[in-house]
């Protein structure tokens, strides 16, 4: 049945088939419009039916596998047009946690597959004074920063902690690291897109050239368009980083100096730090193994040694970059910003290396965990924004409360300045000028024999991590969210609901695009209201 609904689909679209043994022999014959390809084979089909989460599964009738933009608006024009319309999806390298890049019943849009043209090359911009590089949506952050570092060693300005993300997934969310209190998020730092709209549209859009759109898309969690093509700002490279972490046992002096560091943002390159993250450690394993052989193993660091009260620590994470004319100056520099720090004496960590080597640390992380096969597991993640006037409340009901004395994974806690964010995105932030992400990266390990490390546990933990917050009033809001009813969706937006519902009806009217994401039920005969 659903091969007979998919046959006129081939059709419309001009795309060749690549099927299973249960499909007509008929369907083969189909020639190419374009360079793309969608399939029924159910491997294909299997591997875009669950996500990084692990927690989620749905199946789609067919992948697609795009070689242009112009495939991608094929399809999805088709889907708009057809009296059978289905939902449609694009999934980059999958990394979503809740099902965000599912569509049950429909079809995925394997973007991460899709590039066939050639590598791309930086161009600059005599308006703009800077440089650009125009990427395919499904490209990797860590291809974007090969192809650019290769051409004139240049780099994106602002990253996330892992690179092996699409372009379009990073952009339809906001894109976040230690980089963002100074830069802004990966959707500050966007020059122009081409999306293909829930109408089956390709359209250019910018500042100044179909704005709604473009300001719509840009962590619009794919609601209104699917990203083919990003024109993203670049700097120069620097070619090495200064990594220092600092510890805390005191968690109202670990938060004045992470929000001093990011007051600084202004301020001339040698005083600010070029990046500020910081994380939570409740069990003494995590402070030595977090991302990276950073600390030594021949002496590693115990909670114990450092006097952590009830058995917490807080991690200040900075770098320092710079580059071969500046390695005579770079201890005087971070000596005189760490001068201005209140951390635990004696517990400083420094190491020099790469700029490539520090943005892919999480990747050596992941090998490391792919060797012991405790990678593909599934990965309760709750991730938070939280007004910086309530972090304290947060600490004493969640980090000394809630956890006990097990994280099953790292947490990361680090501020943003808000001006550096855009209203105009669809991203909801709090209404403060400092808030923090909290992130809950945790991995449930079914087979370990412990309960705390369940799935089901960690997801009723996060749970309570969430009730607290409503219970204590504080207003945070999710990144990269999961809600699953209208009401909720409709609170997670707050004042920017009205303008959401406005955009889907003019760029996605019949709510096909990114389903899984829950917002809006799909709708044949038109918009939802």
């Amino acid at each position: 049945m659903a091969h007979t609904l998919l046959l006129p689909l081939f059709v419309m679209c001009g795309l060749t088939s690549t099927v299973g043994t249960t499909v007509e022999p008929a369907e083969m014959l189909l020639q190419p419009a374009g360079e793309g390809q969608l399939s029924l084979d159910p491997s294909e089909v299997a591997a875009a039916a669950v996500d990084f989460g692990g927690a989620a599964r749905a199946e789609p009738l067919a992948v697609m596998r795009p070689g242009c933009a112009g495939d991608v608006a094929r399809l999805v024009r088709a889907a708009y047009r057809s009296a059978r319309w289905f939902p449609v999806s694009a999934r980059g390298h999958g990394h979503s946690t809740n099902g965000q890049a599912l569509s049950p019943g429909g079809v995925v849009v394997q973007m991460s597959r899709g590039r066939i043209a050639p590598r791309p090359v930086p161009a600059y911009s005599p308006s703009t004074g800077e440089y650009y590089v125009d990427v395919w949506g499904g490209d990797l952050w860590v291809d974007v920063l090969n192809w650019t570092l290769a051409n004139g060693g240049l780099a994106p300005k602002s990253w996330t902690d892992y690179l092996y993300l699409s372009v379009g997934g990073t952009l339809s969310n906001a894109g976040i690291s230690g980089q963002a209190f100074h830069h802004g998020p990966q959707i500050s730092n966007v020059y122009e897109l081409d999306v293909v709209t829930g109408k089956g549209e390709l359209i250019t859009c910018s500042e100044e050239q179909n704005s709604e759109l473009f300001h719509g898309v840009l962590g619009g969690l794919g609601q209104f368009g699917i990203i083919t093509r990003a024109r993203i700002a670049l700097e120069t490279a620097p070619h090495r980083v200064r990594w220092i972490r600092v510890l805390y046992s005191d968690f109202a002096a670990f938060t004045r100096d992470q929000e001093l560091l990011v007051s600084l943002h202004g301020a001339h390159r040698s005083e600010r730090f070029d990046y500020v993250e910081g994380f939570v450690i409740v069990d003494e394993g995590l402070i030595n193994n977090w991302r990276s052989s950073f600390f030594s193993p021949k002496n590693p660091v115990k909670i114990s040694s450092v006097h952590a009260n009830a058995g917490l620590l807080y991690c200040l994470e900075m770098t320092k970059n710079y580059d071969s004319s500046a390695a005579d100056s770079i201890d005087e520099v971070v000596e005189a910003l760490l001068g201005q720090l209140g951390y635990i004496p004696a517990s400083v960590f420094t190491t020099d290396l790469p700029y490539v080597d520090f943005l892919d640390r999480v990747h050596k992380a992941e090998m490391r965990l792919r060797a012991k096969g405790l990678w593909a597991v599934p990965h309760p993640w709750l991730n938070l924004f939280v007004p910086a006037s309530r972090i304290a409340d947060f600490n004493r009901g969640v980090f000394r409360g809630i956890l006990g004395n097990k994280s099953s994974g790292p947490i990361l806690i680090y501020p943003m300045n808000k001006h550096k964010w855009d209203d105009r995105s669809s991203v909801v932030t709090p209404h403060e000028d400092t808030f923090y992400l909290v992130a809950f990266l945790r991995s449930a390990l079914p087979d370990s024999g412990d309960p705390t490390q369940s799935l089901e546990y960690l997801s009723r933990q996060n749970k309570k991590i969430l009730e607290f917050c409503d219970d204590a009033g504080i207003e945070i809001k999710q990144y990269l969210p999961d809600h699953r009813s209208r009401a909720k969706w409709a609170r997670h937006f707050g004042p920017k609901w009205g303008r959401f519902l406005r955009r889907k009806d003019r760029f996605d009217p019949k709510c096909m695009l990114a389903t899984g994401q829950g917002i809006l039920p799909p709708s044949s005969s038109g918009f939802p209201w």
